[in-house]
């Protein structure tokens, strides 16, 4: 509850609030199907995609995720999109998710990345169209709504972990509860033999043994950069600050998911940031991403570095 009522506080400092959390633009691309002997009628049905693109917009920004209140223009903006690749009936469907969130930056009208994947696996559901959607956080309705159940609570965890220190706690748990309940020997994604998946992007934000990935979130975004326009010198040292708490994550396991997507967001913005810093800042980013995340390193080419 303590945490709760800090968040409520934090929003009021971006105004007060009033109305549903989420305002989430839903994409429902079915390209595929109508290059594929697996169309199944879909050319003479694009009502279905257009109903299931309503059906689950109506599903995230209709119903309340959290006792979190507010303003029309604080709503958390973010995507959720579904690449279909097979029908193989009326009503089943198989695709690949892809998921964006962003986070408005205090005192600018620039808003920053939290969140941008694209699942692995393929995403094999049922959607019936003359049946709504339904969610219960504690039985299991279908696999199309415990799952975008799932990413409405990371989404929530993920903002509100960079708005207070772990912020997202009950909205990570949240998560977890709805995997839970999630038959791990029907549906993919779900159990802990792919560690690039759902299971494990939950399991990384709910393990006390990773408590540095939520403070580098509360570091790299409230103490940087909501301070850039106050104070930038300073804001700068919270960023790599953030990047020290990923590098104490990465000496624990450094394969994990959560951390290779922070760095993945975050590669482009932190070149913006650090292009004009002094030569030792540039250089102390350059070896924490090398060892953090060698693959993006290259990006920091322009930085002096030894």
């Amino acid at each position: 509850m303590r945490r709760i009522l800090s968040i409520v506080l934090i929003m009021f400092c971006f105004g007060v609030a009033q109305g549903q959390e989420f305002r989430c633009n839903v994409t429902i691309n079915y390209q595929k199907l109508l290059t594929t002997t697996q169309a199944y009628e879909s050319a003479n049905d694009k009502k279905v995609f257009d109903n299931m693109k309503e059906a689950i917009e109506n599903f995230i920004n209709g119903r309340r995720w959290s006792v979190i209140e507010f303003q029309q223009q604080e709503q958390i903006e973010w995507s959720f999109s579904l690449i279909l690749t097979q029908r193989n009936s009326a009503t089943d469907f198989v695709g690949q998710i892809n998921v964006q969130l962003k986070r408005p930056v205090y005192n600018s009208t620039y808003s920053t990345g939290l969140f941008n994947y694209m699942e692995q696996g393929n995403f094999a559901f049922s959607y019936n169209d003359s049946q709504p959607l339904d969610f219960d956080p504690n039985n299991f309705s279908s696999i199309l709504s415990s799952t975008v159940a799932y990413y409405c609570y990371v989404m929530m965890g993920l903002y509100f972990d960079s708005f207070s220190p772990n912020g997202g706690d009950v909205f990570y748990q949240q998560a977890q509860q709805v995997a839970q309940a999630v038959d791990i020997s029907k549906y993919s994604g779900w159990d802990s033999h792919n560690t690039r998946n759902r299971y494990w992007f939950m399991e990384n934000h709910t393990n006390s043994a990773y408590e540095q990935l939520h403070e580098a979130y509360y570091n790299y975004h409230r103490l940087g950069l909501d301070m850039m326009t106050k104070d930038q010198p300073k804001a700068r040292q919270a960023i790599i600050q953030a990047l020290r708490n990923l590098q104490a994550v990465s000496k624990r396991n450094a394969n994990m998911l959560s951390l290779q997507q922070f760095v993945d967001v975050k590669i482009q913005e932190l070149v913006s940031i650090f292009t004009p810093a002094p030569a030792e800042e540039q250089q102390e980013v350059y070896n924490l991403i090398q060892e953090i995340s060698p693959i993006n390193v290259v990006k920091l080419k322009g930085f002096k570095t030894k």
